[in-house]
């Protein structure tokens, strides 16, 4: 195996700009992902049976198809309308559609915020009476009952569930590198191979680089959850 050629100043930069690329789609995604996975929780328990089956049929669809096929269907598809094509030099948000970055970004957000929605939601549902109740004796109107103690009970309730989603969310990432003129760390490794002809160092290289951030990542959610969910462990003496 020829290393050297993975470490020199050139393939570091390039590995380099991939993390930012890497992590900047990740971040944003679940940010954005997260706030829109509240709002469809919300509709999927709510008392309107139409936003229940509006929500709950994207939820369907968005988990029962492959994130590639969504990333090709906003890049290849919508990006390449001629309606949208026509208005994205001057008309918002269009314009964003010919930003390689803006596609993935999107394919990912609405992805995490399907699975995110269904496992809050889930949390929501499964809240403990009892905690509604007391809410309520203390003169709490329904929002308040919900921002302050539904909400936040279920999001703790969610840690073990979604930090599997953020790895997972992680490692998805690499399917941008199916996007032209996007250079994650998956894409970096692919120009590496195809310069110097090294399959083995260059993804050994990549595959190196998501398991430190996968590590790093667990390590972060065991700390939010032995913080967070303490009050479910057993009670010691």
């Amino acid at each position: 195996m020829n290393w050297e050629v993975i470490f020199t100043p050139d393939s570091l930069a390039l590995y380099g700009e991939g993390i930012v690329t890497t992590l900047a789609l990740l971040l944003a995604s679940l940010a954005a992902g997260g706030v829109l996975a509240v709002i469809f929780a919300l509709a999927l328990t709510s008392h309107s049976v139409l936003l229940q089956r509006i929500v709950g049929a994207y939820t369907f669809v968005i988990r029962g198809t492959p994130l590639l096929i969504q990333v090709y269907l906003i890049y290849y598809g919508l990006a390449q309308l001629e309606w949208i094509q026509a208005r994205w030099d001057d008309v918002w948000p269009w314009v964003y559609f010919k930003n390689s970055f803006f596609c993935a970004l999107l394919a990912f957000t609405l992805n995490t915020a399907g699975y995110t929605a269904e496992m809050l939601a889930g949390s929501i549902r499964e809240t403990n009476p009892g905690e509604v109740e007391a809410a309520q004796a203390m003169g709490m109107s329904r929002w308040q009952v919900l921002l302050r103690v539904v909400l936040p009970s279920a999001m703790r309730r969610t840690l073990p569930a979604y930090s599997n989603e953020v790895v997972m969310m992680l490692q998805s990432t690499s399917l941008a590198s199916a996007v032209p003129g996007l250079l994650d760390v998956t894409a970096a490794a692919s120009r590496i191979y195809s310069d110097f002809y090294l399959p083995f160092e260059a993804y050994l290289a990549a595959a190196a680089i998501y398991l430190v951030f996968t590590f790093c990542l667990i390590g972060l959610f065991r700390l939010a959850e032995r913080r967070f969910l303490a009050y479910l462990g057993p009670r010691k003496n």
